[in-house]
């Protein structure tokens, strides 16, 4: 099944299981559906099986959200007393559509639990309360926590009543978007039909003498946290120089707060050194990084932020980004605020899901798991990114009943398509919204989103909306008067843009070349003359002695402007 479908599928209210090989868009079609549903005000809780999953959304973990916590069953007094909680109650009440990603990794007897939680607070008998649930997923990924000799029949999602009750709709995702060769794909494809090729092994044994890039050492992927911490640490001492510190700001309810710390893949205390090698942790397609991008620290910018060397040569300067859990309205409940990189020596397995790399190496000699070497193979592009260390006997090996499920997956999915009526879906998905008390009048939606755009913008900080506009190609005056400012002050913003992002594109703002000429000229004359007063305390020329110098013949803006391009 394509996006599109998926889509439209999710849109009707229908229950979902969305699924597919890792690199289908699980996550960019559940992303999809979430700003869907906001811009029509229908509140929607945001979760996972696992708090790393549930930062890639700004969610919470199920267990956080439905309020089962760490329980192992759930009693009629226990749920007496959760309903006794106004911020249960609450949100509970509230939530017209719950989303679980990662639910391989959710327990049968806790996907029971949130069943029951719904249904009791909903005093609806009909699954989950009555509310649209989608569950999104890939049973070959790694699995639940159980309890010691706990089979996976006993603990996987699919096998639960809850499960059965939901009457989901299968949409698998058939189309890949993030190998991007063959060789990968059939390798991968191989270990989810649980019959490894000649070819294929063959494949992974020739990967042992990849020789990757050697300007850039790659990650190494391992199964155990040890290897990691020793990596890293041990590499970032050899490095010389000073280390400079990044300690993560939090706000919010403590508990969450705690959660967060532990959920993202940002470190609280981040250390680092000029030359360290580093991998963004979080997607940020407008500043050219996403989660799993490598680097290595260049140096610092004038406000102390790191200046990160991109593998293609490309340079960014990296400001904090923010990790939030927020409620069904997209209040911010917890958040933690850090500079979305680490250091990437090494990565676990665990820590690698939702990652893309370019390469890696990739050592799989102590898989305990089965599913771990999938998912670790499955976060390269392509076999030339991947140098493999070693592999065991586990390290290729998913779980038989997921192998059955995921065949059984696929028929249902091909079913669901072949009963597909688009306009009955459509006629389906307004139906939906009202029912929800959404909003279907598109004016209204649009006058909706526009205050919730304002709303967010006055937290932004005020340059970088400029950047925005300067990103849409705007001239200044343009930029001015759509933001109601002068251009004086939308002046300042490029050049502090300029200091930042020292490899962002401003030649648009660049003045004539008579102009260049004219400052540089009265630049070169200012410092021959070697008077104090008209230089800053760095040496340079002030934009004040140039206006003078020049008669007053330009504006202090295109003198800053001329000043911008001339000093670089």
């Amino acid at each position: 099944m394509n996006q599109s479908t998926a889509l439209s599928i999710l849109k009707s209210g229908k229950n979902v299981f969305l699924t597919g090989s890792a690199g289908s868009g699980k996550t960019y079609i559940l992303n999809q559906y979430i700003q869907y549903l906001k811009e029509r005000k229908i509140p929607v809780a945001v979760t996972a099986s696992t708090g790393i999953a549930a930062t890639h959304m700004n969610g919470m973990t199920i267990h956080a959200w439905s309020g089962i916590g760490v329980r192992n069953n759930i009693s009629t007094s226990d749920l007496a007393f959760m309903r006794t909680k106004k911020y249960l109650r609450e949100k509970m009440e509230a939530a017209q559509v719950l989303i679980i990603d990662e639910i391989s990794m959710l327990h049968k007897t806790q996907i029971e639990m949130v069943n029951k939680v719904l249904k009791y607070f909903k005093q609806n008998n009909y699954a989950f309360g009555g509310i649209q649930v989608v569950f999104s997923g890939d049973f070959y990924q790694l699995p639940p926590v159980g309890i010691t000799n706990e089979n996976n029949r006993e603990k996987f999602a699919f096998m639960s009543k809850a499960w059965l009750e939901a009457k989901l709709a299968i949409c698998y995702l058939t189309e890949q978007h993030r190998q991007c060769d063959n060789h990968l794909n059939n390798i991968l494809n191989d270990i989810r039909k649980l019959k490894i090729s000649s070819k294929s092994l063959e494949l992974l044994k020739l990967a042992k003498k990849t020789k990757l890039n050697k300007d850039w050492e790659p990650p190494v992927l391992y199964s155990h946290n040890h290897d990691v911490n020793r990596t890293n640490n041990k590499f970032l001492r050899e490095l010389s120089g000073k280390t400079t510190t990044y300690k993560a700001s939090t706000k919010g309810n403590k508990k969450l707060v705690e959660m967060l710390k532990n959920s993202v893949r940002a470190e609280e205390y981040l250390y680092l050194k000029i030359g360290a090698k580093i991998m963004f942790v979080k997607n940020n397609y407008e500043k050219s990084y996403r989660n799993g991008t490598l680097g290595k620290v260049n140096g610092y910018s004038n406000d102390g932020l790191p200046i990160i060397e991109l593998t293609d040569g490309k340079q960014l300067t990296v400001e904090p980004e923010n990790w939030s859990i927020e409620d069904d309205m997209g209040k911010s409940l917890a958040s933690f605020k850090q500079i979305p990189i680490r250091l990437a020596w090494a990565i676990t397995v665990h820590k690698s899901q939702g990652m893309t790399l370019e390469y890696a190496k990739v050592d799989l000699t102590r898989t305990f798991e089965k599913g771990q070497g999938y998912v670790a193979l499955s976060r390269l592009k392509n076999l030339n990114g991947l140098h493999l260390l070693g592999f065991n006997d586990i390290a290729l090996q998913v779980d038989t009943l997921a192998f059955k499920a995921d065949q059984r997956f696929q028929e249902l999915s091909k079913k669901e398509e072949t009963i597909i009526n688009k306009q009955e879906l459509e006629k389906r998905s307004i139906a939906f919204i009202k029912y929800c008390g959404g909003i279907t009048d598109p004016e209204e939606i649009k006058r909706h989103n526009k205050k919730k755009k304002e709303k967010k913008e006055k937290k932004k900080a005020t340059h970088l909306i400029s950047k925005e506009y300067i990103e849409q190609g705007l001239t200044i005056e343009e930029i001015a008067e759509e933001r109601g400012l002068t251009t004086g002050t939308i002046t300042g913003h490029i050049i502090k843009i300029s200091d930042i992002y020292p490899s962002f594109n401003l030649s648009k703002y660049c003045p004539e070349p008579s102009i260049l000429n004219e400052v540089k000229k009265a630049y070169s004359n200012i410092l021959a003359e070697k008077q104090p007063e008209k230089l800053r305390e760095d040496g340079t020329v002030s934009s004040k002695a140039l206006y003078n110098a020049m008669n007053q013949k330009l504006n202090y803006n295109e003198i800053k402007l001329a000043l911008l391009f001339i000093e670089k």
